[in-house]
């Protein structure tokens, strides 16, 4: 579904499903690439995890490493096809623009009321910037996943520089993505992004957010609309 604002409804379609999908298999298939990550380290028995219900497969090391490698599959396939598809489409709303570190810095100010925020486009300007952070950390943890992975499967014998450069990339990735995805958490669960969550589950945000936070965002909405419409009376 196309971005458009439904005013009978109160709301501003802000993702279509395909967006939804990207979002969530990759958050879920991630999120289990971490646990069943974590669960490769001998960590399951010593913290009693293997007690849990339906986790005394935790401290199986090759079940864990099995895991692992399916999660990856629809992980590495959609972020290949958000790759393309948005390129295709020449979606650049995420990409960082001029200005946007130090419009990041006002909004957080903005936060403990010391100034006040400017006006939006569709993604806040601290979006962006982590958009293109997360998306460097997902490509290396990629890369050197599959070098791992080809070292295990195919080529035992890979020279050791390369296999011990690729684990610790892996390694140091894996915990800035942690890291990353607690703080993508922590920043949707802060007070002015809370109104966002709607739209991570139903891809519509309520329109009165949208006109105090995003007027530039609304705006380009209505340009576009204008413009269809001139183009279907055409």
């Amino acid at each position: 579904m196309a971005e458009k604002i439904l005013q009978e409804k109160g709301l501003v379609v802000r993702h279509g499903s395909v967006e939804l999908i990207e979002h969530w298999g990759i958050a879920l298939s991630g999120l289990v690439l971490l646990l069943s990550g974590l669960f490769e380290l001998p960590m399951a028995n010593r913290y009693y995890i293997t007690s849990l219900p339906g986790f005394s497969w935790s401290g199986d090391y090759f079940i864990s490493l099995q895991i692992h490698y399916i999660a990856s599959i629809p992980f590495i396939a959609l972020a290949f096809f958000h790759l393309v598809y948005h390129g295709i489409r020449g979606d650049r709303g995420l990409i960082p623009q001029k200005g946007d570190l130090h419009a990041s810095i006002d909004v957080i100010k903005s936060f403990f009321g010391k100034g006040e925020e400017p006006p939006f486009q569709k993604y806040l300007p601290e979006q962006r910037l982590a958009y293109v952070g997360m998306a460097a950390i997902i490509a290396m943890l990629i890369l050197s996943g599959l070098i791992k992975t080809f070292k295990n499967v195919y080529a035992p014998d890979m020279p050791l520089a390369i296999v011990l450069t690729a684990t610790w990339i892996h390694n140091i990735l894996f915990i800035l993505f942690i890291l990353a995805f607690l703080g993508h958490i922590g920043a949707i669960a802060l007070k002015p992004n809370r109104p966002m969550v709607r739209g991570i589950f139903t891809g519509a945000v309520r329109l009165d957010y949208a006109r105090r936070r995003h007027p530039l965002w609304l705006a380009e909405i209505k340009r576009k609309g204008r413009c269809q419409s001139k183009g279907e009376e055409d």
